[in-house]
């Protein structure tokens, strides 16, 4: 003891004397009392329940507190901080496993995979592996009707395909009408026959007790603000199953709910009522508010059915057919609702997929009340008298906002992460969101508005290598080119006139309250309307481009040259014809011809597409960030892939688009997708013309 002073080998040589000491103050502990024998404060702590936090009252304290069970004393008085012996953690002995049990794999990194730049020997082309389940992401939308989930949903969708993830949206009111007989089912769509009856029950529970009610009897009888709803007589609780939570890689205990025995149903008519929809309904089943009133007992089967349905699609999509992100587009407005979906997710895949809930919500009245107006054009409501449409609209909203519950204090209590999004992009809120995909969803997000602007994208003039049939280079434009490139000036001036005036004439038009054909913006426009948007004019850096647009007065335009819009980089084939490559390099013009997409030219410098969609990745955040025009003057690759973002193109469809010189085409972002057109120029009146009714087409030839 001599290396301790003379005040620890005091205290220590108490203790010793002493040995009554800690089991006295365990026995006063369990007993109700203080070490001096006085009666313990009702404030201590340790032994008072968990606080009836705003999600203890949503969950009831049964199922919120084991998020506090480890700070709680044990039945044999154990448990103390800094005052027991811990048990360790380290095995036995070795564990042999036999040949019939399956040796557990371990935790695997989840680090970046970007087709064409990363690759591995799961991964040879950089897509995320089927088996590193942690790099896959499934995206939980939470939020209620009209506050821009669907559009959000679209959007993050585009791009993530478009940055080669396969991503695939699985909307639960799309199903919800297909089994209710309101709209014929998608084709191809694959459908899993396996539903699990536990996640069934808790639906159900669920669904009965949307905002609060309770049975006929009960009706009149409001519950307490402190406690969570009550059950109806013949609603079944739900199953508590096990959700594995990972932080920092490793489980964490406190988001671990307690085993209970599994709920029969009492009766052969209640089982009978768990029957499954397969079919669509023979006769269209009525979807007014009235269809989402948890009373409505066959409604009530019908949703619960298709969420899970739905949820189960998506598994499979992630699973077992290679899809990196599924995205879940429902309400899944309660806690009990989100933690349901957690609970299914582990147990069909383990702790290590990832889950995000990403919810949208709306506290701007203005953006609220058009995001209403164009529900009128959905499919729930078309064809309907708008006003009364707009009533019924928002009695359903009204039955969900009752029992809805946001994202916040039960997530963070449990290290879920999760993404809040207000006003579709003004305000944005993160939550644990480390994975390599989550960073990508949140970064796209905060650049993201509704902004009313148009989108403008040509290439080049002609230019003499153009006249020669060769690629690459960085020649000048010839005659034809630079008459082009007076026309373009001419005409944006043009349009950006007449984009003014319509936007003034739509604005008028859509006041309230709503007639049939009426149109509105996505959003209020937050830019004042009494000065014209701006008009950005983008170039890359090569000379037959920034010659293209001279001619735009820079007090009218902001100009500006971007090598991330520069030409594909041939490599050692730079400046030569395409019959040159077939006959000097025939194994390579029959590679590139098989896989255009992921081919890349060989030699110092050499690119391919998916080297293009990597360096267009700012730009594509700059355009969805800004809410001014743009017009991009660029090249054939560049435009393909700029394109196939905005046209939302299948992978196999971007590298053979056929975009040839003198097309110039325009997209506007809508609330449910873009506005596409096209115009061509035309030689002999020099102007351009619109083409009605265009569609991309796949170019004949390299």
């Amino acid at each position: 003891m001599a290396q301790h002073t003379d005040i620890a080998r005091s205290a220590i040589i108490s203790c010793a004397s002493s040995p009554d000491h800690f089991r006295n103050r365990t026995s006063a502990t369990m007993n109700g009392t203080a070490s001096n024998g006085k009666p313990r404060s009702e404030k201590d702590a340790t032994l008072m329940p968990p606080p009836k936090t705003v999600a203890g009252r949503a969950l009831g304290n049964d199922l919120h507190s084991d998020s506090h069970k480890k700070s709680q004393a044990s039945r044999d008085g154990v448990g103390f901080a800094l005052t027991d012996t811990p048990i360790s953690t380290a095995p036995s002995s070795p564990h042999v496993a036999t040949s019939q049990a399956s040796t557990p794999g371990r935790v695997r990194a989840t680090t970046l995979d970007i087709p064409g730049l990363t690759k591995s020997k799961v991964s040879p082309d950089g897509r995320i592996a089927q088996r590193d389940l942690g790099s896959k992401l499934v995206i939980i939308m939470v939020g209620l009707p009209a506050r821009g989930k669907s559009y959000v949903t679209k959007k993050l969708a585009r791009y993530l395909n478009w940055l080669q993830h396969d991503t695939e949206i699985f909307n639960v009111g799309e199903r919800r009408r297909v089994a209710a007989g309101k709209s014929p089912a998608a084709p191809g769509r694959h459908r899993n026959s396996s539903v699990q009856q536990e996640l069934v029950d808790s639906v159900r529970r669920l669904s009965v007790s949307v905002g609060g009610m309770t049975s006929a009897k009960n009706e009149s009888v409001p519950a307490p603000q402190d406690e969570s709803p009550p059950e109806l007589d013949n609603a079944l609780p739900p199953p508590v199953m096990p959700t594995k939570i990972l932080v920092n890689g490793r489980e964490d205990e406190s988001a671990v709910l307690p085993d209970e025995p599994a709920v029969v149903p009492a009766s052969e008519a209640e089982a009978q009522d768990q029957e499954r929809i397969v079919e669509a309904s023979p006769e269209p089943m009525d979807q007014s508010a009235n269809f989402f009133d948890p009373q409505n007992q066959k409604a009530l089967k019908l949703r619960e059915q298709v969420a899970l349905e739905t949820l189960d699609e998506l598994l499979d999509y992630v699973l077992e057919r290679g899809g990196s992100v599924g995205i879940l587009d429902a309400t899944n407005s309660t806690l009990e609702r989100r933690k349901a979906i957690v609970d299914h997710i582990q147990k069909r895949a383990g702790p290590e997929l990832g889950v995000l809930f990403l919810e949208s919500s709306c506290e701007d009245p203005a953006l609220l009340e058009a995001n209403m107006r164009l529900k009128l054009s959905g499919p729930d409501y078309r064809d309907q008298d708008p006003v009364k449409a707009l009533e019924d609209f928002k009695k359903r909203v009204a039955l969900y906002e009752k029992s809805y519950f946001p994202l916040g204090e039960y997530e963070e209590s449990l290290n879920m992460p999760y993404i809040r999004m207000i006003d579709v992009g003004r305000k944005v809120v993160s939550h644990q969101t480390h994975g390599f995909l989550s960073s990508q969803v949140v970064y796209y997000l905060l650049n993201f508005n509704l902004s009313p602007r148009q989108i403008w994208i040509t290439r080049h003039g002609e230019s003499k290598d153009n006249q020669a049939g060769r690629i690459g280079g960085d020649s000048e434009l010839s005659e034809n080119g630079h008459r082009y490139a007076e026309a373009l000036t001419r005409f944006m001036n043009e349009q950006r006139a007449l984009w003014e005036l319509n936007q003034r004439q739509k604005y008028m038009m859509s006041q309230m309250p709503p007639r049939a054909g009426d149109s509105t913006p996505p959003n209020p426009s937050y830019i004042p309307r009494d000065r014209p948007r701006n008009f950005c004019v983008w170039s890359s850096m090569m000379q037959r481009s920034v010659q293209s647009v001279e001619h735009f007065n820079e007090d009218d335009y902001d100009v500006k040259q971007m090598k991330m819009l520069d030409e594909l980089y041939a490599g050692k084939m730079e400046g030569m014809t395409y019959e040159e490559i077939r006959d000097k390099f025939p194994d390579e013009y029959a590679t590139r011809k098989k896989n255009k997409l992921y081919y890349r030219y060989p030699g110092p410098g050499g690119e391919g597409y998916l080297d293009i969609i990597n360096r267009l990745r700012t730009v594509i955040i700059e355009m969805e960030r800004m809410t001014d025009h743009v017009l991009l003057v660029t090249h054939r690759s560049v435009a393909r892939v700029l394109l196939a973002y905005f046209r939302g193109l299948k992978r196999d469809e971007v590298a053979d688009l056929d975009v040839p010189l003198g097309m110039l085409y325009m997209l506007e972002p809508k609330p449910y997708g873009v506005e596409f057109k096209a115009y061509r120029y035309n030689p002999k009146s020099d102007g351009f013309e619109y083409i009605p009714d265009f569609q991309l087409q796949q170019a004949t030839q390299l």
